[in-house]
């Protein structure tokens, strides 16, 4: 297990960099988990997973918290959805293949991309207008359904929720970074709350894997906060890219 955290320790600090400043950073984690420990179950990486991410999603969470103002109202509604949504998710992980729905989420993805693209100016000013009845109403459904999304399938989910924060909710990219923190967090608990019961995570690697991905998340907050909006929206689109390439590839790769 020594030399397995070797290597998987530097791809948590990445992830919970990448997380903390943008989301997507289980295009990196997952795949890492998958290759070094060829002999778990993919519930188990799965659960691993989770619980490391989730000391970096706290972690960046705290750190925005402290150097912004965020619309706690909305966020912690839709951070409640987010946790139903992925607690359905992640019980017909078992009963639906996944492969079922990623031709929608490619074609989602793609739209995304294309949007934030031609949109230069999109995310880059937060329009500061107050939250109304109408935007928690809006948190509640894109909360449940990115929710059910990060439990039935996952990577991403951060890369999603920023876009919407943005989309629907006039956010720039910072502070629809920061909000996403809040909702990953739960859509993470509500994973563990699953897969911790049923034992499906190796704690002897997920908990020096957290440890690392809080270093790595304050690391990225701190980054995304220097950077500001326009390096946020180049990673955005660069992970946007890596995603829907990622999946256009398990798509036809069977065929080929």
């Amino acid at each position: 297990m020594t030399n397995e955290l070797l290597i998987l320790l530097p791809l948590a600090f990445a992830t919970g960099a990448i997380n903390a400043a943008v989301g997507g950073g289980g295009l990196i984690q997952v795949p890492g988990l998958y290759a070094i420990l060829p002999q778990a179950l993919p519930a188990q990486l799965m659960g691993t997973d989770k619980l490391a991410s989730i000391f970096g999603h706290a972690t960046s969470m705290r750190q925005y918290a402290r150097n912004m103002q965020l619309p706690w109202r909305l966020v912690l509604l839709a951070s409640a959805a987010a946790f139903i949504g992925a607690l359905c998710g992640v019980s017909i992980m078992y009963l639906v293949p996944a492969s079922w729905m990623r031709p929608v989420v490619i074609v989602i993805l793609a739209v995304m991309l294309v949007y934030t693209w031609f949109k230069p100016n999109f995310g880059t000013h937060d329009a500061h207008r107050p939250i109304t009845r109408n935007d928690l109403y809006k948190g509640l459904v894109l909360g449940f359904a990115i929710g059910f999304y990060d439990g039935f399938i996952g990577p991403g989910t951060g890369s999603f929720l920023l876009f919407l924060f943005v989309r629907f909710f006039h956010f720039d990219f910072l502070r629809a970074t920061a909000c996403a923190k809040v909702v990953n967090f739960g859509t993470n608990l509500a994973a563990l709350s699953f897969l911790v019961p049923t034992g499906m995570v190796l704690y002897a690697t997920a908990i020096p894997m957290g440890i690392a991905g809080i270093l790595g998340a304050l690391v990225g907050s701190r980054l995304a906060m220097r950077g500001g909006n326009h390096w946020i929206r180049r990673l955005f689109l660069l992970l946007a890219v890596t995603l829907l390439l990622k999946m256009l590839w398990e798509t036809v790769r069977p065929w080929m």
